[in-house]
């Protein structure tokens, strides 16, 4: 290994040799060391936080290596109550290792008092003397509490006491004020009615709480559950099942997102809402047509048409197989090729054109 130093002749810092070399100092706790050493006089009144502050060495970093300093005895804490009550932490970093007893020597004032042995601290009276309150000018307002409420009572107001007969009424009394209880505690909000079956809205709150488990995104709440079970259920009591509504729920995902899972799912749930059953409608057989007379040749007889035939269809058929029974004419024999091209030479020709 080479070396090259040279010595600074201003602006240097002069550091022993067992702090540059100290075992159990980490490079955090000798750096912020010597940067301590070599600052200048008018910096000593800021804490040594503020000072590794500047460094970098901030957090766990800061707090490790202090409590480096402070095992080996290179930085000393003293706190103490002054007179006004408030704590005041001193501290003293110091080049070389130095014990409780050297630490105090340095900095000049005995150990503080322990707080069980410290006197109390003199209080200064307050400034003047307790002088009476003084009221005036200050007019009191008008008291509505009979006519308004932040909350209805819980239980209904007792009817006032009936006049003497024959007397006059006598004054209403004071309106009666609500009791602590309902003003302390605000009423619990409503839980919206069921109006369908109990059965079909436990079966709609179960599948909007298992969304989440396909969707983080859509994790709802007990109470946003069975809010939007009144909405889920309209889809079972149109016939759709379970699956059906929580497959209809999933379904396209929107590619932004989805920022509020029950604002999504109330209008999903409004805008493919499925259209209402409707009742089958059954076939009603038209009336069968009257009886008329088969118009076809024979005996006389009638039958009930199906349509506009005049036949019935025994006759038809009866008449289509007669049309059918004639053979036709037989083809002639096939004639072998020999023969058909010698009786074609045979067959005189007329030349075109010869009269």
């Amino acid at each position: 290994m080479l070396r090259h130093a040279i010595a600074p002749s201003a602006r240097y810092t002069k550091a022993s040799n067992d702090v540059v070399r100290h075992p159990r100092l980490s490079s955090d706790a000798k750096i912020l060391l010597l940067y301590v050493q070599g600052l200048p006089d008018t910096t000593t009144f800021k804490p040594l936080s503020e000072l590794a502050n500047k460094l970098g060495i901030k957090g766990r970093a800061y707090q490790k290596a202090k409590q480096q300093l402070v095992e080996n005895g290179y930085v000393h804490e003293w706190r103490s109550q002054a007179d006004g009550g408030r704590w005041i932490t001193e501290q003293l970093v110091a080049n070389t290792a130095l014990t409780s007893e050297q630490a105090t020597h340095v900095r000049g004032t005995p150990p503080p008092l322990s707080l069980a042995a410290a006197p109390p601290s003199t209080h200064f009276p307050t400034v003047g003397e307790p002088a009476a309150r003084t009221a005036g000018g200050y007019e009191p307002v008008e008291d509505h509490s009979d006519k308004t409420t932040p909350h209805p009572p819980s239980e209904p107001s007792e009817p006032s006491e009936p006049s003497e007969p024959g007397g006059p009424a006598g004054p209403a009394g004071p309106a009666r004020p609500p009791e602590p209880s309902a003003l302390s505690a605000p009423p619990a909000p409503e839980r919206p009615r069921p109006t369908a079956d109990a059965t079909l809205l436990a079966r709609a709150e179960r599948v909007l709480l298992s969304l989440r488990h396909t969707r983080r995104e859509l994790h709802l709440g007990a109470r946003e559950a069975a809010q939007l079970a009144v909405e889920a259920v309209k889809w079972l009591e149109r016939g759709l099942s379970a699956s059906d509504l929580r497959q209809a729920l999933l379904a396209e995902r929107p590619k932004e997102g989805v920022r509020s899972a029950v604002g999504f799912l109330r209008y999903r749930l409004a805008q493919k809402l499925p259209e209402p059953r409707t009742t089958p409608q059954f076939y009603e057989p038209t009336r069968p047509r009257e009886l008329i007379e088969c118009q076809a040749p024979g005996d006389a007889h009638t039958f009930r048409p199906l349509l506009d035939e005049t036949e019935c269809t025994p006759c038809r058929l009866i008449a289509a197989n007669t049309m059918y029974a004639t053979s036709p004419s037989p083809e002639p024999d096939h004639l072998p090729w020999r023969e058909r091209f010698a009786q074609i030479n045979t067959t005189p020709t007329t030349a075109p054109g010869v009269g």
